[in-house]
């Protein structure tokens, strides 16, 4: 027993999917910030790799096996879509836009709109 869990090594896997729900958030919006000031692709790039593991991770297990992606076919007939397609979709909208893509957002957004407000207050740009 591995800290009480399981007796597979892949678990240690997760580790980045797990860490990444408390401290994503910031370092994503931390990202968007820079991504702002700084000109560039390097800081756009940085963007795209830093969650690259923890989000691959997670989608990983999301996916995997395949077999749970097989179309049931109802008593009468009717192809239905599988129940595992709601799961995904819920965990895209939730671990990869609330957690991923909604902060760097936010700390983009934030920080182009801080930018645009003080350029408008001093236009000489003296300060």
């Amino acid at each position: 027993m591995m800290f009480g869990y399981s007796d597979e090594w892949w678990v240690l896997l997760l580790y980045p999917a797990v860490l990444w729900v408390p401290f994503g958030p910031f370092v994503m919006a931390g990202l968007g910030v820079r991504c702002a000031r700084a000109p560039g692709p390097r800081p756009r790039l940085w963007s795209l790799l830093v969650p690259l593991v923890p989000v691959l991770t997670s989608a990983a297990v999301m996916a995997l096996p395949p077999s749970r992606w097989d179309r049931p076919v109802r008593v009468d007939g009717a192809v239905v879509p599988p129940e595992q397609l709601y799961d995904f979709l819920g965990y895209l909208a939730v671990y990869v836009g609330g957690v991923t893509l909604l902060p760097w957002l936010l700390g983009y957004g934030g920080t182009r709109l801080l930018r645009f407000v003080r350029a408008r207050r001093d236009p000489e740009g003296t300060a």
